[in-house]
């Protein structure tokens, strides 16, 4: 992404952040996440909000919880890059307790952008961040698959979740060196919107009001779900029903043909496995030897879903699933790596876009196309740490009109997939590879006439 310099960057302290999430400098988590800790080395004992009571309480009564939960953090290796450097400086986590003081500190701050030591980037999923080497150890990979470990973990992010549609969240959005509005982090977020193909200002792109305090949004949320100019992104082909258009603002991650009913979507390779990704629905098998298509979106895009196909919402649901799951393959776990080569993946929860479309929490949308020949298309919507709101905003019998809105994520949304049933022959998909946004709207594909 454009907003940080990855040539500038040691080799060493430099790692593949799809989506940019969480900085390409490791020097720059690490400085982020040593703040935080010296904040809260500081102060006195702060008093747990009750959520994390909630979590302490689960910690102590539950004796396997209690040993995953300590062992994530007891086999960590005593060596770079996993322990302080020889400096000192940057102090990590030291066990559970602590980690659940650092969240206490966490739960009312906005993710900041950071223009710090010229180390440009931003913690955009400030828990994922804390949890970064723990949830890569064998306990932390058992523990983030527990389902009681993301019951708690989602109560915890929607106190979070809560406090981000406050006004105090917008405390970031100035244009001080740590706002999303100072003149990097606007040109930035003007650099991403405009794709290396137009030249906006960001608010001739996006409905605000400049002149207002932070830019008028009244919040985080606020500034996280905003919305774009009439006739910014404009439908493709409004009257052509053979041609589909792009759900988010994202970039081209995969495309499938033939995709399985079910395969080891845990392995390297991530094949899909479609039963899992549609949560065992009676209508699945209906895409069983169909072809799917995955994007993933940047910290700095526009967050809203829209529909690829005018049609009716047949069916539309939320299924809770991991929040902090990483593939074993990005872990001290992974079964295929032996002696010193196994390492953790910094960029683990990004790698495993496949494996997160079968795993985290989803919103699935069926839709019945108006084009016969298109028939039924299933949108998923996947959340991937703390961005796992999805929030649905169309109801089952609702007629959508291609590119209408079909819901969005609040404060987050990894990527996407987009199922097409077997027999339907699609042409044109964006190139992978790439590393800029295809715009949501503009066309994703088109029906090859028979």
């Amino acid at each position: 992404m454009a907003h940080e310099d990855k040539s500038k960057i040691p080799e060493h302290e430099r790692i593949h952040r799809t989506a940019d999430w969480l900085p390409a400098d490791h020097r720059a988590h690490r400085d982020w996440l040593g703040a935080q800790v010296d904040a809260v080395d500081k102060k006195e004992d702060q008093e747990l909000h009750p959520v994390l009571k909630e979590f302490k309480q689960l910690y102590d009564s539950d004796t396997r919880l209690y040993m995953l939960l300590t062992g994530m953090f007891d086999e960590l290796p005593n060596k770079k890059p996993y322990n302080q450097d020889p400096a000192g400086r940057h102090k990590q986590i030291r066990d559970f307790d602590h980690m659940l003081a650092v969240l206490n500190h966490i739960l009312t701050k906005a993710p900041e952008w950071n223009d710090a030591s010229k180390r440009v980037g931003m913690v955009g999923t400030p828990v994922s961040a804390v949890l970064d080497w723990p949830m890569g150890t064998c306990s932390g990979v058992a523990a983030f698959m527990d389902p009681q470990v993301n019951a708690i973990l989602k109560k915890i992010l929607n106190v979070w979740g809560k406090f981000l549609t406050t006004p105090a969240s917008a405390s970031c959005l100035g244009t001080d060196d740590a706002g999303w509005f100072s003149p990097h982090g606007k040109k930035c977020l003007e650099l991403v919107a405009n794709a290396e193909k137009t030249s906006y200002k960001f608010e001739e792109m996006f409905n605000c009001d400049p002149k207002a305090p932070n830019h008028g949004f009244k919040s985080w949320d606020d500034f996280f779900t905003r919305t774009f100019r009439e006739g910014i992104r404009p439908v493709a082909a409004p009257e052509d029903d053979s041609v589909i258009t792009n759900c988010c603002e994202s970039v081209p991650f995969h495309v499938v043909y033939d995709a399985k009913a079910r395969d080891k979507f845990w392995a390297k390779g991530q094949p899909y496995s479609v039963m899992d990704m549609l949560h065992q629905d009676e209508l699945a098998e209906k895409f069983v030897g169909g072809t799917i298509y995955q994007a993933y979106l940047s910290a700095l895009s526009f967050h809203r879903w829209t529909a690829p196909v005018s049609g009716k919402i047949v069916k539309a649901y939320v299924v809770d699933g991991t929040y902090y799951s990483e593939p074993l393959f990005t872990t001290f776990a992974d079964p295929t790596a032996h002696g010193n080569t196994r390492h953790i993946d910094s960029g683990g929860e990004n790698k495993g876009q496949g494996y997160l479309a079968a795993t985290a929490t989803r919103g699935i949308i069926f839709i019945e196309a108006d084009n016969k020949d298109i028939g039924l298309v299933a949108f998923i919507a996947v959340g991937m740490v703390e961005v796992s709101t999805c929030d649905i905003t169309v109801k089952v019998g609702q007629s959508v009109k291609k590119g209408e809105q079909l819901g969005m994520f609040h404060f987050g949304g990894s990527t996407h997939c987009v199922m097409f049933r077997k027999g339907l022959k699609l042409e044109g998909f964006p190139a992978l590879g790439g590393s800029q946004n295809v715009a949501v709207r503009s066309q994703l594909c088109k029906v090859v006439k028979a």
